[in-house]
């Protein structure tokens, strides 16, 4: 029998309309997943425009997850013979072995080496921003990605996705029986390395090891909500269909709390949500 508890909170049921017109962040739903990923690249785009007619740098807070807008955006640059020149990159996560070491940069889940291919690789050499300007989160050296956001005088935009329990990053909500983080330890958390919850790891393996739940990594190095929560612009996407139904929603209606910590983005001054339809449907139980 499906309890009352079960379709609590009642905006899970609600059509995407309804949950757009009432968010507390402005949310745009795309039709489809390339229509997403071409709208994001867009934006990406417009920015550098706009930054580079102004004469000012560009500071960019970058995911691996979502990576799809990555071509499109190369596609434009290249085009465009955009000047990147001044483009500060900051890798947002990766993935850790079990020693708490990077991957290296060949291997399939290194976050390091997919940027490289689906992003830098793919522009025109005269084009691609200077490797100095590309910054990654060391786990030898956790204070290192804040100290060049710093320099780089701060964020202008978070590019990102939204975890299934509602991560930016791999800022995970805490899970344990011993262990409580309040509202504002989240907020505040600097660069951290991160033991991945079960969960993150079963849906990661289901989105990129065909479900072989052993091949993700134990551990990751992540920014932390201090330094997203900073940024000028924050640009969140959910384009997963299913298992993001949910905590999309969360990320616009549910109140502040670390339990979800994306739904922080509700006290900041400029952010936005992008989801394609598929991902704007109804998340209810069904069989």
């Amino acid at each position: 029998m499906v309890t009352e508890n079960w379709r609590e909170p009642e905006w899970l049921g609600w059509p995407y309309e309804q949950v757009v017109e009432q968010a507390r962040v402005p949310v745009t739903v795309l039709p489809d997943t390339p229509a997403l990923y071409r709208h994001m690249a867009e934006q990406m785009a417009a920015e550098l425009r706009a930054n580079n007619g102004d004469d000012r740098p560009t500071r960019w807070i970058v995911p691996v997850g979502p990576t799809g807008q990555y071509g499109p955006l190369a596609d434009l640059i290249n085009a465009e013979r955009l000047d990147l020149s001044r483009l500060f990159t900051f890798q947002m996560d990766e993935y850790l072995d079990w020693t708490c070491r990077t991957l290296p940069p060949e291997h399939p889940l290194s976050f390091a080496g997919t940027l490289q291919r689906r992003f830098f690789n793919r522009l025109d050499a005269d084009l691609r921003p200077p490797a100095h300007r590309h910054f990654k989160p060391d786990p030898r050296h956790l204070d290192s990605l804040a100290e060049a956001i710093d320099l780089a005088g701060g964020i202008d935009t978070c590019w990102g996705g939204i975890g299934v329990h509602g991560h930016i990053a791999f800022n995970e909500p805490p899970s344990t029986y011993f262990q409580a983080i309040t509202d504002d330890e989240m907020k505040s958390a600097p660069t951290a390395i991160v033991a991945l919850q079960p969960d993150t790891r079963v849906v990661n393996a289901i989105s990129a090891a065909g479900g072989n739940f052993e091949a993700i990594p134990p551990y990751a190095v992540t920014i932390g909500m201090r330094d997203i929560l900073a940024a000028r612009r924050i640009r969140l996407c959910a384009h997963r269909s299913l298992w993001q139904r949910a905590v999309w929603r969360r990320a616009v209606m549910q109140p502040p709390t670390a339990r979800y910590p994306v739904t922080f983005i509700q006290e900041h001054a400029d952010a936005a949500v992008f989801v394609d339809e598929a991902t704007a449907a109804p998340a209810v139980p069904q069989l």
